[in-house]
């Protein structure tokens, strides 16, 4: 394959399908031509409609790689697929391309000399070599179709165009629109300087100076630059083929009139000459300084800021001061130049004002005022100067770096519980080494506070200040920062923590705590853990991976750790719970699954005795093994439920706690037990600060702070950096029990997924792009400038329900819609055909226009959502032989704990860019006890923002992925993913 083909099927890669025919019908209607080829690169022009320039295209061939000058957003554009396209099919008809040479005409510009300056006209040089006078502007003659086609023009032409008009230029160009042509003309190709091409400089060639001793004084003289050869306007001037501007013609004249100018200095203005008259001179022109009294110039000096350190009885003394060269050659005080020795710098006083602010910005300082810090003060002060990335002096510029050094010491006390765990309390500290005087050691939580604040130092007891070990700290400081967030109020470590604390021992050479052999599965991976022993009234027969739970359950609770069973939807989390359950148990609960939960406790273990602690004249009872609440009634009474230590405390559905600022879940925190478990089969829905929150309840400290894990984890995570999430996996395994129901179940029938495309009429197309043409453009320019993403979600819900249905749109009024019409034709084939079927919504609004048209068709139908009051009741007919065929559900109300395998249809009519919702929605019929085949069918109206949604589902997937699988990276909804949904 040649490296064209390879370029092209390189961008067939890339391009979007539109953007790809686009290109297709581009290259097919002639727009590509070439300009200019050399080495392995191809330079090509595009003609686009609505643009007079042609574009150019750059291809590489051999790097696979492109580029366009168009402004669009997308790569590739729909030029470059031309492009490739057109130099293809060149290369497979050996035939050469077309060039822009033989395709298109061409401005040329002649300029003449005349009396007082330059003359101006353009001519239009053809194809066959003849040139024709353009008459008139050239925005005239590309206002005509036939002759624009026939012409290239380049924006060089068109703001040239522009200045002649405006000042609508006759004769002898003056000054000013002179020097506006030639700019705009710098990369123009057809200039012509009396009949003759020339080139048109960006230079601006400015008069030399020169310094000489002469008689006993100093003679300063400024010439022309000899590449001049002559002036041909007032400050243009032919250097060579080009056309150059003057510079500095206030001084030498616009026709170089005033040159050379002399200028004489006796001995007595020295001091002047050196730090003003030859600065100033440098600053404007080339200065050769050929005299022996003065110092050289020298523009490679640049300022710098010096900081003078200077220790004191009380503390320490900071002079800053702003200098050039090292060692200095002047300093600046007060903007005046105070000369020292050696050469003398061109002042850059952009370059000082920069320096002055950066000073101020990170140190507070101002150069010429002295700073003297003390005590605690100083410490910080000397960090700060250690990281300073300026010069230091004086004779404390060495106290920023002591010859003092932390070395680690543990001590670590246990003793085994009555189950034979052990209980451990340690003690980290830094003993000091080489400082003056006796100093106390330091305790380990203020150096991991400086470490983790970015310090390089930290304060010590007996005064001063010492380095942090930062080798040590950057290889064990994570590990010594995750120990001290496990060590409880008492200085008991969390039993989670231990392998952590016995790797410190081990990397300290000291024995480990005795006991953690009881802690080996938690290392192993779970891999050896014994079959569990289950209760003796259970009534039920679990499956092997059910019986691994169990297992892992009991081990976690004899070992005095928490756990999240986040097993898929359906296989069974509730009565592996149950199994695990002691008398004291806490269970708390959605209101939606509390009968579900006394249903399944009645079941599998009649012998327990329930309390349900709901409703108006709720009351614990203490003879209760296991006491059922929901997350409304805990966040209400987090005091009763907070003063008692439950043996066990239980989350169904612990997804409620995702947001740790939550009061549901700052109660959860608060409450006492000796084993939590959460349960939830989406752990992690929208960001990985949802993970951290259920984890902080399970095992407070395995992830650390949540600043550090926003730092340090989540972030990294999702900018996709695998060993981020490899990390992270690694952390959680032993806490995370994790089985998918195609691995673990594979008796379950499959689940189908397809996408039900919905055609809008007119009607509804109409007022769609009527939403979107009124809020694209606000919603885009609020992203690009930073604005709040919340905007761009309203007007988001916007689209997304004008996609659904037009009487959702305000304003808006209809019977039915495309989707409405496609839904229930779909459930009159399903229902004929004897399936049940499930409707979710995430809006009640839609299911309230959806029921007429039910009703219309004769299709049976109940309803559940969060108005329902008697939702067994709904569910529980729903599922038998007599309940209705259909149940609308809000995707709220019915997205979690509910058992639903009488519907082996499932119909989602408004997909959003979160999937762990619909999938809730989905496996309320896909789970243990379903028989059939269950379809899940996604209604996607075309040409609207639901088709790009569901590219953003996958992205919310690989954000699932990265933390609890073996997945690479992850992503979560971004500024640029709402971006692309309004493009």
């Amino acid at each position: 394959m040649s490296a064209t083909a390879q370029l092209l099927e390189a961008v067939r890669k890339e391009a979007k399908p539109g953007i790809w025919s686009n290109g297709v019908n581009l290259a097919r209607s002639g727009a590509v031509v070439l300009q200019a080829q050399k080495g392995g690169e191809l330079e090509l022009r595009v003609r686009a409609k609505g643009r007079p320039v042609a574009l150019t295209v750059v291809l590489y061939p051999n790097d696979d790689a492109w580029e366009c000058d168009c402004p669009s957003l997308v790569d590739p554009c729909e030029h470059v697929v031309a492009a490739a396209i057109s130099i293809q099919q060149a290369e497979k008809q050996d035939a050469p391309m077309e060039t822009a040479a033989t395709r298109w005409a061409r401005v040329v510009y002649h300029f003449t000399r005349v009396d007082g300056g330059l003359e101006l006209r353009r001519s239009i040089a053809q194809v066959d070599g003849t040139e024709t006078p353009l008459e008139g502007s050239l925005a005239s003659l590309m206002a005509k179709p036939a002759e624009a086609a026939k012409l290239q023009v380049e924006n060089s032409d068109l703001l040239a165009d522009r200045i002649l008009e405006q000042r609508r230029t006759r004769g002898t160009l003056s000054p000013e629109t002179l020097e506006a042509v030639l700019k705009v003309l710098e990369s123009a190709r057809n200039v012509l300087l009396d009949g003759r091409p020339v080139a048109v400089s960006d230079e601006q060639v400015l008069p030399r100076a020169v310094v000489e001793d002469r008689s006993g004084q100093i003679v300063v003289t400024v010439t022309r630059d000899p590449r001049i050869q002559e002036v041909v306007s007032p400050g243009v001037a032919l250097a060579g083929d080009a056309l150059v501007r003057l510079g500095e013609t206030a001084m030498s004249g616009p026709w170089l009139q005033s040159l050379p100018i002399v200028r004489t200095y006796s001995a007595e203005h020295m001091g002047d000459l050196t730090t003003k008259i030859m600065p100033e001179l440098g600053r404007r022109l080339p200065v050769e300084v050929r005299s022996k009294r003065l110092p050289r110039l020298d523009r490679e000096l640049k300022p710098r800021i010096l900081l003078e350190l200077n220790q004191l009885d009380a503390g320490l003394s900071v002079l800053p001061t702003l200098v050039y060269g090292a060692p200095p050659v002047v300093r600046i005080d007060s903007g005046r130049m105070v000369y020292l020795r050696g050469a003398v710098p061109l002042r850059d006083e952009a370059a000082e004002q920069r320096l002055i602010h950066q000073l101020r910005d990170e140190l507070n300082l101002v150069p010429g005022r002295r700073l003297t810090v003390a005590g605690s003060e100083m410490v910080r002060w000397a960090d700060k100067l250690r990281r300073w990335r300026g010069d230091l002096a004086g004779d404390a510029a060495g106290l920023v770096s002591p010859d003092v050094k932390l070395r680690p010491s543990l001590l670590v006390e246990s003793a085994l519980n009555g189950q034979g765990v052990p209980d451990v309390r340690f003690q980290l500290e830094f003993q000091v080494e080489g400082a003056k005087g006796e100093v106390k050691a330091v305790d380990a939580a203020a150096v991991i506070r400086a470490w983790t604040e970015g310090l390089g130092l930290v304060p010590l007891d007996g005064g001063g200040w010492a380095p942090l070990p930062r080798a040590w700290l950057d290889k064990h400081g994570q590990r010594v920062a995750d120990l001290l967030n496990a060590r409880q109020a008492d200085g008991k470590v969390s039993n989670h923590a231990l392998p952590e604390l016995s790797a410190l021992c081990e990397t300290l050479e000291q024995p480990p705590p005795p006991g953690l052999d009881r802690l080996a599965p938690l290392i192993a991976g779970f891999e050896k853990l014994p079959a569990p022993e289950l209760p003796a009234e259970l009534n039920a027969t679990l499956r092997p991976y059910q019986l691994q739970g169990v297992s892992w359950l009991r081990f976690l609770r004899g070992a005095g750790l928490g756990g999240i069973l986040a097993d898929d939807m359906g296989l069974g989390k509730t009565l592996q719970t149950i199994c695990a359950l002691e008398p004291g148990s806490l269970v708390v609960c959605p209101t939606s699954v509390l009968p579900n939960w006394a249903a399944e406790l009645k079941r599998f273990r009649p012998s327990l005795k329930v309390c349900v602690y709901h409703g108006p004249g709720r009351a614990l009872d203490p003879s209760a093994d296991v006491t059922l609440t929901t997350y409304a009634i805990m966040r209400l009474d987090a005091a009763v439920l907070g003063a008692k230590t439950w043996d066990a405390l239980v989350l169904d559905e612990a997804q409620a706690i995702k947001n740790p600022d939550s009061q549901v879940a700052r109660a959860a925190f608060g409450l006492k037990s000796g084993f939590r478990l959460a349960l939830s089969g989406t752990p992690l829905e929208n960001r990985l600060e949802e993970l951290w929150s259920l984890m902080h309840f399970t095992n407070p400290g395995l992830l650390g702070g949540r600043r550090h894990f926003e730092d340090k984890v989540a972030r990294p995570i999702s900018d996709g950096r695998q060993d981020a999430a490899e990390g992270l996996r690694r952390r959680i395994r032993p806490f995370v029990l994790r089985r998918l129901k195609r691995d673990v179940a594979p008796e379950l029938p499959p689940r189908i997924d397809s996408v039900m495309h919905v055609q809008l009429d007119e009607r509804e197309r109409s007022v769609y792009d009527a939403v979107m043409a009124a809020t694209r453009k606000e919603v885009v320019a609020l992203l690009n400038e930073g604005g709040s993403v919340l905007k761009a979600l309203e007007a988001l819900l916007r689209l997304r329900q004008a996609a659904c249905h037009t009487a959702l749109v305000p304003g808006q009024r209809a019977n039915t819609s495309s989707k409405v019409e496609t839904l229930v034709d779909a459930l009159e084939t399903a229902v004929s055909e004897g399936h049940k079927a499930l409707v979710f919504s995430q809006w009640t609004s839609l299911l309230d226009l959806i029921e007429p048209r039910l009703k219309a068709a004769g299709i049976g139908f109940s309803r559940l959502d969060g108005s329902t009051a008697n939702r067994g009741e709904v569910t529980q007919r729903f599922q038998s032989e007599e309940g209705e065929p259909v149940l609308l559900m809000s995707l709220k109300a019915g997205g979690t704990g509910l058992n639903l395998t009488a519907a082996d249809h499932v119909f989602l009519l408004d997909p959003w860019w979160n999937p762990a919702a619909e999938a809730q929605a989905a496996d309320r019929a896909h789970r243990i006890g379903q028989e059939r085949t269950v379809m899940v069918y996604r209604l996607v109206s075309q040409g609207t923002v639901e088709e790009r949604i569901l590219g953003l589902q996958e992205k919310k997937r690989a954000l699932f992925e990265a933390a609890l699988s073996e997945a690479a990276a992850a992503t979560a909804i971004t500024r640029e993913d709402l971006l692309e949904l309004f493009s």
